[in-house]
C-alpha cells in the first residue's frame, strides 16, 4: 500500500516581502495562527521562519521565534521545523541561533552554496511598503548563498548531534545530493533522513518532471530508498504541479506562502491553510492518505515534541 503523504507547510519564509501579499504572515500572532490553521487543514510538519513584526524583514532571533513556537506547540501536534535558512545574507551563527535555543524536532539545512536569485521579483511590484524590500531583492543579483562543508558540518554537530534534531535537507541541485552522501559516509547523517527537492529557484534546478525524476533516481542510487524519505517543493507557479507529481511518484510535498503566494493563476492565496486544503483534496482524489504528525515522526525517526525546549 502507498505510504500516507507527509505535507509540510512553510507559512512565511524569508523570500517574499510584505508588499507582495497582504496575506503573508508577519507578526508572531499571524505566524502562529497561520501555522495552527495549516496543521488543522492537514499539514503534519510546519517549517518556520520569523520576521520583524514592524517591518516584515527576516529576523533570526530566538526572542521573536519564542513568541510563536510555544503557541503552535500548545495548539497542535504538528512537528515544528525551525529554519536555519533565516534570511539571505546572514551568517551561519545567526541562522542557527533560534534552532540551537529551541532544540526542535526538526530544522532545515541547505546542502550546498549556490546563486540564489530572487531579483526578478523587482519587476513585478511598485510602491514598496518598506525601503528594505527592493534593496533585499536587488542584493541577490550579486549574491552567493553560502553553505560550505564547514558550515554544514557545524550545523550537523552543534544542532543535530547536540540536540537530537533531525533535518530537512534542502537540495536545490544534483550536487547537493552528493554533499548529503559525503556526510552520510562520514557518519554525521544517519537514516532515516529527509530530503527536500527544491525546484524552481533561479540558481538551482528548474521545476520540471524530468529534473524531479532524475534527482529521485539519483537519491535512490546514493542512499537506498529504504534509508530516506523524500519531498518536493516547487517555487512560485510550480507549487501545485510539482506537489501533485510528488504524490503521484510516491513522495511527500511542501506548500505554503514561503514557496508561493498564489492559489491559482493570478489569484493570491488568502491563507496557508487554503494551499494545504487544496493539495489535500488532490492527494485524496488520487486515492492516497495524508500522514498524521505521529506517522511523520515515526517515519523520520524524530525525538518527539516532549523533548524540545519551548
Amino acid at each position: 500500500m502507498p505510504k500516507p503523504v507527509i505535507i509540510t507547510c512553510a507559512p512565511t519564509g524569508g523570500i517574499h516581502t510584505p508588499t507582495m501579499s497582504e496575506y503573508l504572515p508577519i507578526t508572531p500572532a499571524e505566524i502562529a495562527r497561520a501555522s495552527i490553521e495549516a496543521a488543522e487543514a492537514g499539514a503534519s510538519i510546519i517549517h518556520l521562519h520569523a520576521r520583524d513584526p514592524e517591518t516584515g524583514k527576516p529576523d533570526p532571533s530566538y526572542e521573536t521565534f519564542s513568541q510563536f513556537l510555544p503557541v503552535i506547540k500548545q495548539a497542535t501536534d504538528a512537528v515544528i521545523n525551525v529554519s536555519t535558512g533565516a534570511g539571505l545574507g546572514m551568517s551561519m551563527e545567526e541562522r542557527l541561533r533560534a534552532a540551537t535555543t529551541a532544540s526542535p524536532e526538526m530544522a532545515s539545512l541547505n546542502m550546498g552554496s549556490m546563486n540564489f536569485g530572487i531579483f526578478p521579483l523587482l519587476e513585478k511590484y511598485d510602491n514598496w511598503k518598506f525601503d528594505w524590500e527592493p534593496e533585499f531583492l536587488e542584493m541577490t543579483r550579486d549574491f552567493i548563498f553560502p553553505n560550505t562543508f564547514a558550515t554544514i558540518e557545524y550545523a550537523l554537530v552543534n544542532l543535530g548531534q547536540a540536540h537530537g534534531t533531525k533535518f530537512e535537507f534542502e537540495c536545490y541541485d544534483l550536487s547537493h545530493l552528493h554533499n548529503v552522501k559525503y556526510f552520510v559516509d562520514k557518519g554525521l547523517i544517519k537514516p532515516p533522513f529527509f530530503i527536500q527537492f527544491v525546484l524552481g529557484i533561479l540558481g538551482g534546478a528548474g521545476a520540471d518532471l524530468a529534473n524531479l525524476q532524475h534527482m529521485h533516481r539519483m537519491a535512490d542510487q546514493l542512499f537506498g530508498p529504504e534509508n530516506y524519505e523524500w519531498s518536493v517543493l516547487g517555487a512560485g507557479r510550480h507549487q501545485m504541479p510539482m506537489a501533485t507529481q510528488a504524490a503521484l511518484l510516491g513522495g511527500n510535498l511542501r506548500v505554503g506562502l514561503e514557496d508561493s503566494l498564489f492559489i491559482g493563476k493570478g489569484e493570491l492565496a488568502v491563507s496557508n491553510a487554503q494551499q494545504v486544503e487544496k493539495i489535500r483534496t488532490i492527494i485524496e482524489a488520487l486515492g492516497l492518505d495524508v500522514a498524521t504528525p505521529d506517522q511523520a515522526r515515526e517515519r523520520l525517526g524524530l525525538k518527539g515534541g516532549d523533548r524540545v525546549a519551548f
